[in-house]
């Protein structure tokens, strides 16, 4: 009996339950409320993405690597630690998928099993859909500088650098690899609350931004019906990723990454002679790395760097962002709904932002319940890829002037 009674007390003295009321883990540190918001926090978004389907094949990792992260005494993200007595070493397994994303590997597998889904054909039909995709990048500049001004303005309570107010605003461009890479680049402090800041966003798309587009717009916009696009070459859609490609890596270099991952996918995509290796980017591969990608993400929001002023500024922030990213695009389209003389149903420009396919369908079915007859998915996916390809862009330009 005092055996097993030493055992138990062993047991849980060295448990999870023991650091919840008040024990210290195998690192010293003390866990704290912090932990359990974090918690709470993350049963929301495994709801959020379980329950109302939002975004789950992302929400779920990320929400469950979240729960992980706050549980006490895992040493999941225990750093290599080698024992040369017993030549030996141990590392945690959290640490070990999360250099997929410190060095923003996984984001670019991810860009080229995106190219490998998307048809570029409805940019290609309809060229006036790039300044859309363009327009709606307006939110990550002015996130930019907003978050800039958050020092003065805080008294300097809550203050990013130049570097790090860059890799914020990318958020409104609302693709999570891309914001992944920009951070991990200019701000890998940053590099959860980004993430999660804009995967969250990208899964609220069906109720962000339906009000913006029915403020910025009228009914009888919201009616308008497009004329079909014209059929787009073989030939062109094999032409199109080599040579964009081309021109944005040499004009910016730092979108290799994506921008080359993108267009490889692609072209294994329109040039009919790889067609298993485009079934495997766009189905196994894209799969297999958003696990380890969604978990890493969320392992790193622990309540001790997650519920800071910082934190809460870049929610804000990456909301606001997005938001004008929205409204960039929908102006614009209000612009080329007057200029063309009611041709062109400025509900596409709303999908200039980088979730694809999500933007392009909202698109559709605000336009739908206007205008029952009314069909916009093809029309709003020029605008939607054409936002991929300008968030990469965007992010690139950052990279390069505040990378050192």
């Amino acid at each position: 009996m005092e055996f097993f009674t030493t055992v138990m007390s062993k047991i849980l003295g060295s448990s999870g339950f023991a650091a919840f009321a008040g024990a210290s883990d195998a690192t010293g540190a003390w866990w704290d409320w912090r932990n359990a918001v974090m918690i709470l926090v993350a049963c929301v978004l495994l709801y959020m993405g379980i329950g109302k389907k939002f975004e789950p094949l992302l929400l779920v990792p990320i929400a469950f690597g979240m729960l992980l992260a706050n549980l006490p005494l895992t040493l999941l993200f225990a750093e290599p630690a080698y024992d040369a007595a017993t030549h030996s070493g141990s590392v945690g397994f959290m640490w070990t998928l999360y250099q997929g994303v410190q060095y923003a590997i996984y984001p670019s597998i991810i860009f080229m099993g995106i190219g490998a889904m998307t048809d570029f054909g409805p940019l290609l039909a309809n060229p006036i859909s790039l300044i859309l995709g363009a327009a709606a990048q307006m939110g990550i500049f002015a996130a930019f500088l907003m978050a800039l001004a958050l020092g003065p303005i805080t008294g300097g309570a809550i203050s990013f650098t130049p570097a790090d107010a860059a890799a914020i605003g990318v958020i409104g461009g609302a693709d999570g690899p891309t914001a992944i890479l920009t951070a991990s680049k200019l701000a890998v402090n940053l590099l959860p609350a980004i993430a999660i800041a804009a995967y969250s966003y990208m899964a609220l798309i069906p109720l962000i931004q339906p009000p913006i587009m029915k403020l910025l717009t009228t009914k009888k916009m919201r009616q308008v019906k497009m004329t079909q696009l014209r059929p787009v070459s073989k030939t062109e859609k094999i032409v199109f990723p080599i040579a964009v490609t081309i021109f944005v890596v040499l004009l910016i270099p730092d979108t290799a990454p994506l921008i080359g991952m993108l267009m490889l996918g692609n072209l294994f995509r329109e040039c009919g002679v790889t067609d298993r290796l485009s079934d495997t980017a766009q189905n196994a591969l894209i799969n297999i790395v958003t696990i380890p990608l969604g978990l890493s993400v969320g392992f790193k929001a622990t309540g001790a760097t997650f519920l800071t002023g910082e934190t809460l500024g870049i929610i804000a922030l990456g909301l606001t962002a997005f938001l004008l990213s929205t409204a960039g695009g929908l102006l614009l389209g209000d612009l080329l709904y007057f200029l063309t003389k009611g041709k062109i149903n400025p509900l596409i420009g709303s999908a200039g932002v980088s979730a694809v396919p999500m933007a392009a369908r909202v698109a559709q079915t605000v336009g739908q319940k206007e205008n029952p007859s009314n069909f916009l998915l093809m029309h709003a996916m020029g605008p939607n890829v054409a936002g991929v390809i300008g968030s990469a862009v965007a992010a690139g330009f950052m990279i390069k002037v505040f990378g050192g």
